[in-house]
């Protein structure tokens, strides 16, 4: 009984069902985005930024494409006061941006804020708060209900009379109110208490206000906070020039989804941060909303291309760490080592590029890594020993033009593996082709070609493999010592083949012959793959690369020999 005893459900169910949102199947397009993470990202750093840093940080948010962007709290410390200023005297705020600010429900704080924004060129919005919820109420300020929207009210009506006195402002000053801890209050409450600030803002069609819904701290599943919004959507006043915002916290892990099931309740807005950062669990995460939307073909109206130049800028400048199994932006999250999905992957891919099809529906990879600035080789097949043969052959195909046929590449992918799992390491492409030359193209040399001279049986010298019987005057070196064989076929390859049967009595078939060219040009080399099968039935591998064809297929000839341990 310890849980039940000691905790207990402390959210509020609306009054009435709302359900209307569960109608609805996905977010079908992008909200106002509102980037926090200058605020409260920041004030959520063990060591909160400087002004340099604070100012290449809004830098970055602009370009990404955030039109609202909240700066801080001028009031809080020099500074975030300092930072305002600066934004302002050095004109560096886009016409384009809106640079949001936040101050309590008091006086002094509000004539500080207002003094901050002095001189402002470009529109701002003044965010109020004061904390709802019973937890507030009851342990904190010891108030009543009554006493909590005298609070709200009071601090409305002052922003009226700062923005009365500053003739830019009554131009460039829009106002969001939020009812902070909105998830531990009587959702009645809560509208009655919003409604008191919108009756004093009076919002119109071209000076809306904004009703932010803070999951300040997650108190419910995700489709309790969607019958809430949905709530307070149905009771707002002047609702429709109200647009309502929302600014979840991950306390229960459950943001992301807090904030989609959120916009589908009616929801215009949305308050959160790069990566996630903030207070506690953080903010949700506007890159995995974003791509969420993305993968569902819905325009999320944000820069999100290269994330890996956004990952390492944000690391720098905040000290923070993004996980890598962060959704989209880590490291991994594009990352297959099981061989199985590998394949998978590597048949899904060259499925897409046969079949020229332009919408992406690769297994196990919901977005297009290209489409955010990560790479397939690299990001998406990752060579470990786990790994599969399909994995590994795509890899040395699309980073080397390496085409093995199939089973030497299953014997080639078991290779890698023996190797990662006595390294106990993860294997880079370069290691891995490492391994390839190695195994194949420059395996042990105990048996070595010097030169090679062919004749047609008619006499004359060869031109090409067509006529009917060639023949092939041999020079190699045994274990260092040079010997001279000879022997004839039905091409080079096979009267090469020959001849070194006959030179040193060795019993083999040649199990599979295949070729590629390694690039796509007038200079390109060919690449030849060679099983040879033995007596007792298994098979030795080959590769050899050169810019003419026939010496590639000798040279992979040779090193399934010397593989073979028949020398």
């Amino acid at each position: 009984m310890k849980y039940t005893d000691k905790y207990q459900r402390r959210y509020f169910m609306p009054p009435y069902p709302c359900l209307d949102w569960t109608k609805k199947e996905y977010v079908d397009k992008a909200p106002a985005w509102c980037s926090v993470d200058l605020r409260d990202g920041n004030q959520a750093l063990i060591i909160p930024m400087s002004l340099e840093e604070k100012l290449e940080f809004f830098d970055v948010l602009v370009k990404v494409g955030f039109k609202e962007i909240e700066i801080g709290f001028p009031a809080a410390s020099e500074t975030e006061y300092e930072f305002c200023r600066t934004l302002i005297e050095k004109n560096l705020i886009p016409d384009d941006v809106t640079v949001q600010v936040l101050t309590q429900s008091r006086e002094h704080i509000i004539e500080k804020t207002f003094k901050a924004l002095e001189g402002i060129k470009t529109p701002a919005i003044v965010h109020l708060y004061n904390s709802t919820s019973v937890a507030q109420r009851e342990q904190v300020f010891r108030k009543s209900k009554e006493e909590i929207i005298e609070i709200a009210t009071t601090g409305a009506k002052l922003l009226n009379e700062y923005k009365a006195k500053d003739p830019e402002g009554t131009k460039n000053f829009r106002f969001e109110y939020s009812p902070e801890s909105f998830t531990g209050t009587e959702p009645d409450f809560a509208a009655e208490i919003c409604n008191a600030v919108i009756d004093i803002w009076q919002p119109t069609p071209d000076n809306k206000v904004i009703i932010n819904l803070p999951v300040t701290v997650a108190e419910s599943m995700s489709h309790v906070y969607a019958q809430q919004v949905e709530y307070m959507c149905k009771e707002l006043h002047n609702r429709e020039n109200v647009i309502v915002s929302l600014h979840p916290h991950n306390d229960r892990g459950c943001a992301v989804a807090d904030t989609e099931m959120g916009l589908l309740a009616g929801a215009d807005r949305v308050e959160g941060t790069l990566f996630g950062n903030g207070e506690r669990t953080g903010n949700v995460d506007i890159i995995t909303l974003a791509l969420n939307m993305y993968t569902h073909g819905v325009e999320p109206n944000l820069d999100l291309t290269n994330i890996p130049e956004l990952t390492s800028v944000y690391e720098r400048l905040t000290r923070m760490r993004v996980y890598e199994r962060m959704p989209y932006s880590g490291a991994l999250v594009f990352a297959a080592f099981s061989g199985s999905h590998q394949d998978a992957i590597a048949k899904g891919m060259k499925y897409r590029e046969e079949n020229n099809i332009p919408l992406w529906n690769v297994p196990y990879i919901p977005v297009d890594p290209h489409d955010l600035g990560r790479e397939y080789e690299g990001d998406v097949i990752r060579i470990n020993s786990q790994s599969g043969k399909g994995g590994i052959g795509y890899l040395m195909e699309q980073n080397y033009g390496i085409t093995m046929p199939k089973k030497m590449a299953e014997h080639f992918g078991y290779t890698v593996k023996s190797v990662s799992d006595h390294a106990h390491k993860e294997l880079k492409p370069d290691e891995v082709y490492e391994i390839f030359d190695k195994t194949y193209l420059h395996p042990n040399k105990k048996l070595e070609l010097v030169e090679s001279h062919y004749v047609q049986e008619s006499g004359g010298e060869v031109r090409d493999d067509k006529a009917e019987v060639i023949s092939t005057k041999l020079t190699v070196k045994i274990k260092g010592e040079t010997r001279v064989f000879g022997g004839s076929g039905n091409g080079r390859l096979d009267a090469i083949s020959n001849a070194i049967k006959n030179g040193l009595g060795l019993e083999y078939t040649i199990y599979a012959f295949t070729q590629n060219a390694v690039e796509r040009s007038s200079k390109s080399k060919a690449a030849s793959y060679i099983g040879i099968e033995l007596e007792n039935g298994k098979v030795s591998w080959g590769a050899g690369i050169d810019t003419d064809i026939i010496n590639s297929s000798i040279k992979a000839l040779i090193s399934a020999i010397n593989n073979s341990g028949l020398i």
